[in-house]
């Protein structure tokens, strides 16, 4: 019998061959597969996958959804790994475990959907290093990290994915219930601060915020920026960059 996932319902699972990009693929398939539709690769190396999301509200506001999977994926692995370890983000997409690179999330739209519209879909996608690389140089590797080497149990893989499809229905209930403010928080609390002082926050277009008490305009870092270059992502090795 194939490898699965236990998904919860509202989900619909594809799954591909080791080869497959879901990232890509769910962008393809997203018109017509609709939300919830969560595309996943079988590898034993990377952990990848990607969810087909449906927004109520223009791109501009909408890609704030992107906080939302990050904090789910988060929760997710906080929920699986050993005790007293860390899980924080580097701005706005990177995940690290114990300040180790661990990979990151991307988001992806309509090409036409300019950002007044309501985007017809948006993919949420994720790519974790599962176990480390045999080819990869022992200095370079030792710039990021892998769930394997990092404690975790080769079961954790596929069930860090189930979890993380329970964290989000719950994150986007309580975007519902108390605003986004509260995904914000959320988010914030797991990216460090660069200065003593400072003050965080994120605008209605996904930007970070950051001011300090002396009452300067706050600085902005773009969203939108931040997800085109996806710091984390190696496109030639198709996985997370090590360091």
């Amino acid at each position: 019998m194939e490898q699965t996932l236990d998904l919860p319902p509202g989900y619909t699972l594809v799954a591909l061959r080791e080869l497959g990009d879901a990232f890509a693929h769910a962008r393809e398939i997203a018109a017509e597969a609709g939300a919830g539709t969560l595309v996943w690769v079988r590898r034993y190396d990377l952990v990848e996958f990607a969810v087909v999301l449906e927004p109520d509200e223009p791109l501009r506001s909408a890609r704030r959804a992107f906080f939302a999977g990050m904090n789910a994926l988060a929760d997710a692995i906080a929920a699986h790994c050993p005790p007293e370890r860390e899980v924080s983000f580097d701005w706005p997409d990177a995940i690290r475990f114990d300040a180790g690179l661990l990979g990151g999330g991307r988001l992806g739209w309509p090409a036409e959907c300019t950002e007044d519209d309501i985007p017809s879909w948006l993919v949420f996608g994720v790519i974790l290093r599962a176990a480390a690389m045999a080819h990869v140089p022992e200095v370079q590797a030792a710039s990021g990290v892998s769930l394997l080497s990092e404690g975790f149990e080769i079961v954790d893989t596929d069930a860090i994915i189930e979890s993380f499809t329970r964290h989000l229905m719950t994150a986007f209930d309580r975007w519902k219930e108390r605003g986004f403010e509260a995904i914000a928080r959320d988010y914030l609390e797991r990216l460090p601060k660069s200065k003593a002082g400072e003050r965080r926050g994120i605008d209605v277009n996904g930007d970070l915020l950051v001011g300090l008490p002396a009452g300067a305009a706050p600085e902005r870092n773009s969203l939108v920026d931040a997800l085109a270059r996806a710091s984390w992502y190696d496109p030639q090795a198709r996985g997370p960059k090590f360091g």
